[in-house]
């Protein structure tokens, strides 16, 4: 992966399409009456996904990084299982009724598994091509048995109820899922890009100009006000979490900590750098935690690291300096006043005067001066050109992920024998080799 350089990477700010990959500013406006218009640039999302159109992937998708900052583990103090969900009557099936896609019928005999993308806890993700369609997909494989005993059984339920949720473009599509004796199957799209995280690292100085940075962000900002519109918080945003198309525009993924939430929630989960104060107090929280974490990105983005970043990876300090507020901040000289005040405003310790929570809601967002330049409608139609276009040579090219040991895993894939824990999936249907 190679960064733009120089002039050309600083000065690219909201742009139409041009062959050249040429970059102008725009000269419209943001009101402060902004409304995302909900057009029919997801109408490509809605194509029947039994003929699958896009690669899928999620979470684990790892790629070289400095090797002092490595990436970071999400975690969660979540103790309920989807069994135990029910017996209370809030099963996600209730919680999601009437919002979720259609949804198509798979099996592993429909797909070509050719290489990990990466590897975590509970299983990996594999490149695979449809032998339908021929197109390329991430096949997310979780061990039914590894989830249980971490007792991660409500969060992996989550993540696919989550998925289905929702369509938007700056959102990783979900296309089905299935299940065998011994694993669970998520078919994702295959976001040929890599991480944000591993572009920042890459870059010379470990950070993007401000332009770049905003860019980023206000694509982050309409996803989270899609996922918001759905009573849905994230509760995992970082630069591992988001990935980049073909095409440089993002995907958000990795849906293990997302909640339908009409009101508020009190699991303690996410990553540590991105916690809102509320969190680390373990009080109870809404959607704004997700705002806070922009905060965060837009200040990782601009400098390379957190505002609280502990370099011994002490929880305890972090957790001190979360909990003071952003007043205690050192703000590096290439942070402007704009980007500074809406860092400020986002990472505000009381969630009731934190931007994107209060009687404009997201409106205070979209509306600030840092996002003056943005067409957001255009942006929302992804008919901006990104500053950074991934070296893409041709489908399944994979040469943003590190290359893992296949251990001929993908034999053991499907095989018959006892499946003590199927119950606690009820969503994934059964569908062997």
């Amino acid at each position: 992966m190679r960064l733009l350089k120089g002039t050309v990477f600083c000065s690219f700010f909201f742009t139409s399409h041009h062959p050249s990959n040429m970059f102008r500013t725009m000269t419209d406006k943001i009101g402060s009456h902004f409304q995302v218009h909900q057009k029919d640039y997801l109408s490509h999302l809605s194509d029947s996904p039994i003929s699958p159109s896009i690669a899928s992937t999620q979470s684990s998708y790892v790629t070289s990084i400095l090797p002092h900052y490595d990436h970071r583990g999400s975690f969660s103090t979540a103790r309920t299982s989807f069994s135990e969900l029910s017996k209370r009557g809030d099963s996600l099936d209730c919680i999601l009724e009437g919002r979720e896609r259609s949804r198509a019928s798979y099996r592993l005999d429909d797909f070509i598994i050719n290489r990990t993308l990466g590897t975590g806890s509970f299983g990996r993700v594999h490149l695979v091509r449809s032998k339908h369609n021929l197109r390329f997909y991430a096949i997310k494989v979780l061990n039914k048995q590894r989830i249980v005993r971490s007792k991660q059984v409500e969060h992996t339920n989550n993540e696919q109820a989550m998925l289905f949720s929702v369509k938007h473009p700056f959102i990783i599509n979900l296309w089905g899922t299935f299940q065998d004796h011994t694993n669970l199957y998520m078919v994702m799209d295959f976001v040929p890009g890599g991480e944000l995280f591993t572009l920042i690292r890459r870059s010379n100085v470990n950070k993007f100009p401000d332009p770049v940075a905003k860019f980023y962000a206000a694509e982050v900002a309409l996803a989270l006000n899609h996922l918001h519109s759905q009573d849905i918080i994230y509760r995992d945003l970082k630069p591992e979490n988001i990935l980049l198309n073909a095409d440089g525009h993002i995907k958000i993924a990795d849906f293990g900590f997302a909640k339908s939430c009409t009101s508020v929630a009190y699991t303690l989960c996410g990553t540590p750098d991105y916690l809102a104060p509320e969190l680390c107090q373990q009080l109870r929280y809404n959607k704004s935690v997700d705002w806070y974490a922009l905060g965060v990105l837009a200040f990782e983005m601009l400098t390379g690291l957190p505002p609280y970043h502990q370099p011994d990876a002490n929880p305890v300090v972090l957790y001190e300096k979360i909990i003071a507020g952003p007043t205690n901040i050192r703000w590096p000289s290439v942070i402007t006043d704009n980007a500074k005040d809406i860092i400020m405003k986002l990472m505000e310790v009381d969630p009731s005067k934190r931007f994107g929570n209060m009687r404009n809601g997201s409106g205070d967002v979209f509306s600030h001066p840092w996002f003056r330049e943005v067409d957001w409608e255009k942006l929302a139609m992804r008919e901006i050109t990104a500053p950074y276009q991934p070296t893409i040579e041709g489908e399944g090219d994979a040469r943003a992920f590190d290359r893992y040991p296949e251990d001929n895993v993908a034999a053991s894939y499907g095989l018959p024998g006892p499946d003590p824990y199927g119950y606690e999936f009820p969503e994934f249907t059964y569908a062997h080799r």
